[in-house]
């Protein structure tokens, strides 16, 4: 293995991690503040992703789209919050996690009626369709190197409005103990409805950098809602901090399995048995990365709650 192959797994799984904290962010935040397991949040990811190849592919243009795509998604999950999922907060976590999956259903449907069952096309902008050459001889997509950019800037501005912030404030402190900051005098239902907001146009913006890449599809979101819920359990719900670190360590785990477990494994068993291995191997290697860090830290690496 040459340093060229680490440096662009590197660079993939960066990509990948922070894509992942986009979708964690806002869950973790619902988990933390609202205590509220919400299934459907990976319905946001997908129905962002929707708006924004419609309006992307009616204007011609991939900004246009994910600008309309990221308030039309904000938009949608503020009228679920006030909706249907207010009524939720006080229910135990197994009527929250009926309810949420409900709601998952009927959006996988009412996507399907609306757009049909064949995934849809969402291109990249086209200044940012060739490669960017980083070191002689080495070039990698300057799309990806986009969604770089773009999720690190969007956890630095998360991290300046959580820990600057008077609203931050008041997040955090919902987050390590909602009832005390109702008691200290906080809206908490504009709080909620806020956060939901926000977590809903993380997912957009998530499922915006990623369409490119993957399919936009009915039921889009099920898949990587999984490893949203991986990353927070490793950074500790209710943590941005926390999310942030698990969805490093998630999606540089995960990019590098799936590209040097199989290499390990074809130099030392025969190419058929290494054909079915390396992969099986690699798909669980971020859960024995869940179940390392809950064994030393059962709380996960930045729990907020007491």
């Amino acid at each position: 293995m040459d340093g060229i192959l680490l440096f662009e797994q590197s660079l993939n799984g960066l990509q990948f991690g922070l894509m992942l904290f986009l979708l964690a962010a806002g869950l973790t935040l619902v988990f933390g503040i609202m205590d509220m397991i919400n299934l459907a949040h990976g319905s946001l990811y997908m129905v962002g992703a929707y708006l924004i190849a419609t309006v992307a592919a009616a204007t011609d243009s991939f900004w246009l789209g994910l600008g309309a795509g990221v308030a039309g998604a904000a938009l949608f999950g503020v009228l679920l919050e006030v909706t249907i999922l207010r009524r939720l907060y006080e229910r135990d976590h197994l009527s929250q996690v009926l309810g949420t999956f409900a709601i998952l259903l009927m959006c996988n449907e009412t996507v399907r009626l609306i757009w049909g069952a064949q995934p849809i096309t969402l291109n990249p902008p086209a200044a940012l369709s060739g490669p960017v050459e980083l070191v002689s001889g080495f070039f990698y997509p300057a799309y990806r190197l986009f969604i770089i950019g773009v999720g690190l800037a969007v956890a630095l501005f998360l991290y300046v409005l959580i820990t600057r912030t008077r609203v931050g404030m008041q997040v955090r402190a919902g987050a390590a103990n909602r009832e005390m900051a109702l008691a200290m005098g906080s809206n908490v239902t504009r709080l909620f409805t806020a956060v939901f907001g926000v977590g809903a146009a993380l997912c957009a913006i998530a499922g915006g950098m990623l369409g490119p890449l993957l399919a936009v599809q009915v039921g889009m979101g099920e898949s990587i809602l999984i490893l949203a819920f991986v990353v927070i359990v490793i950074g500790g719900i209710g943590s941005i901090r926390g999310a942030f670190l698990g969805a490093m360590l998630v999606g540089v785990v995960d990019t590098a399995g799936r590209t040097l477990v199989p290499m390990v494994f074809d130099s030392l068993l025969s190419a058929e048995a290494a054909s079915s291995a390396g992969p099986a191997v690699a798909s669980i290697l971020i859960y024995m990365l869940m179940a390392t860090v809950l064994f030393f830290k059962p709380r996960g690496l930045f729990p907020t709650h007491g």
